[in-house]
């Protein structure tokens, strides 16, 4: 179980936490919402960017959801992605100048916001989650 009681707001264990503060939860999920509609990524691209984080960011709640990323692609550009997400997750202070200027040859200047967006946005919500305690959802039921 999770290091604090679940609240009675929302649907998935994640969402039972953020519950505490309905107003932040309702937002949150808005936000999730707008990345995985995305007209520049597609939700499949977005979630093995999502099982990629999990892992760097030992959400085990996360991780247990859909197990890490596949492992052999098929697009370069997811390639590239799940190798700027690693990095990222890793270590975001070595994302410089070069790194972007490698990622220009795949990605539009829009779709490198988002992408960088959307790895802040996950990983905040995956270390929330861990940071709580957030177990595998089978603990919750």
């Amino acid at each position: 179980m999770s290091y604090i009681t679940l609240s009675q707001n929302g649907s998935t264990p994640f969402e039972k936490l953020m519950g505490h503060v309905p107003d932040i939860l309702e937002k949150w999920d808005q936000l999730e919402m707008a990345f995985f509609q995305s007209k520049k990524f597609t939700a499949e691209f977005l979630e093995q960017v999502r099982r990629a984080l999990a892992f760097n960011n030992v959400c085990q709640y996360c991780m247990s959801k859909s197990g890490p990323p596949d492992e052999n692609p098929e697009s370069a550009r997811l390639i590239e992605a799940l190798r700027f997400t690693n990095k990222f997750s890793i270590d975001h202070t070595s994302i410089n100048d070069s790194e972007i200027n490698r990622m220009k040859k795949y990605f539009t200047d829009e779709e490198l916001v988002e992408l960088v967006a959307f790895c802040s946005f996950i990983s905040a919500s995956q270390r929330f989650g861990a940071s709580l305690g957030l177990q595998t959802a089978s603990n919750y039921k």
